[in-house]
């Protein structure tokens, strides 16, 4: 990528989009734009400031500002939330980018009971469906992640995790409203039919399915998109599976996936190790120790036996017909039973009758309830960066990854080792290590970005790729993609030159440069 001065807004365009959407909605000088950038970055570093931010409120205004951005041929860097902390917040890969935040175009759309689906603007939140639905006495159920507060779309658009089963292979995404570079509007799959009742309802449509190309690109913006949902059913078991001794993980690796295999455990199953489990156990560990200075091996050890946590932890759950439910429950004991020492916890049995009784976030988080719990356990001088490549799921190459993962993080930044595995399918799984660091120190912020660097390269070797990248080593994990000589970069490049010929839109995200910015 060639190197470029940061852009700088010109005062005719500044003008042009105070009158879309008035200069109460628009962050223009540095003070202001610093209330909208990364909150992990290192104050003093301007590498990726913007030249302001803007705040449309529906789509109309959205496509009026892309406008613009294509005359003026100005760089924009779009978010739903802003809130992909850890892999850059709202930040823009290039320095003076104009922001596009689309947080207040918030409406929840349509909600469609019969056939168990919604359809939601960027600035939607996963609290905010959850809330609709259930003001609206709706028994439907959301797949949701672990913190709230996020954007639906925006989640969806980084290809984030979610755990109830419409969260495997990120199935609940559907159809989607897209404005491209020069203002006009694109819809997807059967939405390419005027007013089509089947929009939402069949991903698919006549000819190449578009939908995936506009996750992780910048081949244009979503608009608007509906998601699944999934009926409440009539029993559901939240499940915490401990499993005792770190030299286990490749076992319960391989248990999980014959369990996947077999139908007994859907959705996603979140294996943590125990400094991250230890979020969820606030009475045994207090706050986030993330970032604290390296624990020995003798004390995880022992807060794994006395607090019954264990060294890794599976929190999963079983949802279906009561039968049904108390059947996999037995399964899963008798698997699980080949983990000398280990546990099987069930956190709670709900039906209809007792689904309001749902309390704890273990037990919310599987039944589609978001919250915010696991923010309340940062402490505020605390930040990260996520490195968090896919695995087959098999415990020889999970073990085999999260060591060396390890050992570069204990070597490298001497902070503790933070890792959660996703079984996204039945077959491979992300290795999400959110390497911590004390946002007071830059020297440790340094080398914690040194030691992601440091791990593409080498995990790179081993044939395995990031599946998200931080803006500052987007351009790193993108090129570990290579076969053909990088057949798969100049395939996507093509695309991008065709779609956005001025290059405006989210220049180099994922390692996607246009034409005007490559060497």
């Amino acid at each position: 990528m060639a190197q470029h001065a940061p852009f700088q807004l010109p005062d005719a365009a500044r003008d042009e989009l105070i009158a879309v959407v008035g200069r109460d909605h628009i962050l223009l000088t540095e003070e202001e734009r610093d209330q909208y950038r990364d909150p992990y970055w290192h104050a003093e570093d301007r590498s990726y400031d913007s030249c302001g931010a803007v705040f449309p409120a529906d789509r109309e205004a959205l496509q009026e500002i892309v406008r613009i951005a294509h005359r003026h041929e100005i760089p924009i860097w779009v978010s739903s939330q802003g809130r992909n902390n850890g892999y850059g917040g709202p930040s823009p890969r290039v320095a003076g980018s104009l922001l596009i935040s689309l947080r207040r175009m918030d409406k929840i759309i349509h909600i469609d009971t019969e056939l168990a689906y919604a359809v939601v603007e960027p600035g939607v939140r996963w609290i905010d469906l959850h809330a609709a639905l259930h003001e609206r006495g709706d028994e439907l159920m959301l797949s949701v992640p672990d913190v709230g507060w996020g954007s639906i779309i925006g989640n969806s658009m980084d290809n984030g995790m979610t755990y109830l089963p419409l969260g495997t292979d990120f199935q609940a995404p559907t159809g989607m409203e897209v404005v491209l570079a020069d203002g006009s509007l694109l819809r997807t799959g059967m939405g390419a039919i005027p007013d089509s009742p089947s929009w939402h309802v069949y991903k698919r449509g006549l000819g190449p399915t578009l939908d995936p190309l506009f996750t992780q690109s910048n081949f244009g913006i979503v608009s608007r998109m509906g998601v699944w949902l999934m009926r409440r059913p009539k029993a559901y078991m939240p499940l915490y599976l401990s499993v005792p001794a770190e030299h286990q993980l490749g076992q319960a690796i391989d248990i999980i996936r014959e369990l996947r295999l077999d139908g007994v455990i859907r959705g996603v199953p979140n294996l943590q190790n125990l400094i991250t489990m230890g979020t969820q156990f606030p009475e045994h560990l207090g706050m986030f120790p993330g970032a604290d200075a390296t624990w020995p091996e003798e004390r995880l050890d022992g807060l794994a036996a006395a607090t019954g946590i264990g060294r890794w932890g599976v929190r999963t759950a079983l949802w279906g017909d009561v039968p049904v439910v108390a059947h996999h429950l037995r399964r899963i004991q008798e698997a699980w039973g080949a983990l000398e020492g280990s546990r099987v916890d069930v956190l709670g049995r709900f039906t209809p009758e007792n689904w309001d009784e749902i309390g704890t976030f273990m037990q919310k988080i599987s039944a589609g309830i978001p919250g915010m719990e696991m923010m309340e356990q940062m402490p505020d001088w605390v930040g990260h960066v996520g490195f968090s490549p896919i695995v087959p799921l098999q415990g020889r190459e999970v073990v085999a990854v999260v060591e060396r993962i390890k050992q570069r993080v204990i070597e490298r930044t001497g902070a503790n080792f933070v890792c959660a595995i996703f079984p996204t399918n039945d077959r491979s799984a992300m290795i999400v290590s959110s390497l911590s660091f004390d946002r007071r120190d830059p020297q440790h912020v340094r080398d914690t970005f040194d030691t992601v660097r440091l791990l593409i390269d080498e995990i790179a070797e081993l044939g395995y790729g990031e599946y998200r990248a931080h803006i500052d080593v987007m351009d790193r994990a993108a090129a570990q993609y290579s076969f053909g000589d990088h057949a798969y970069r100049r395939f996507v490049e093509a695309i991008k030159d065709a779609v956005d010929p001025r290059g405006i839109i989210m220049p180099g995200r994922h390692g996607i440069w246009p034409a005007r910015y490559r060497d």
